[in-house]
């Protein structure tokens, strides 16, 4: 499974259309083969940063988001309306059980 962290931060004037096109690209990608989870969210700390988290079945089915046209725009987009340069993290890995302590077995 491949796990991707990311953020982008708004400036005050572009904050409303980075949250419009994020939760749009959200909605496009869990309809693509492969996304297991694709979420947007505000940092509690940071109202114009957005946190994206995201699953992805394989790095195969991520990289074929990443090439798709509108995954393409919507990068550039976010680029184009961040304070600073978005920041993305792509990680590998496996699930692991829960703890006894936590209600695993």
């Amino acid at each position: 499974m491949i796990i991707v962290l990311g953020s982008v931060v708004a400036r005050d004037d572009t904050r409303a259309d980075v949250l419009r096109l994020s939760q749009a690209h959200v909605a496009r990608s869990l309809q693509e083969p492969g996304c297991l989870h694709h979420a947007v969210m505000p940092d509690l700390a940071d109202p114009n940063r957005l946190v994206f988290v995201e699953r992805w079945a394989s790095a195969e089915d991520l990289f074929r988001h990443f090439a798709v046209p509108a995954s393409i725009d919507f990068a550039r987009a976010m680029a184009a309306l961040a304070a600073a340069a978005p920041e993305i993290k792509l990680y590998e890995a496996r699930e692991l059980p829960l703890p006894p302590a936590l209600g695993g077995r």
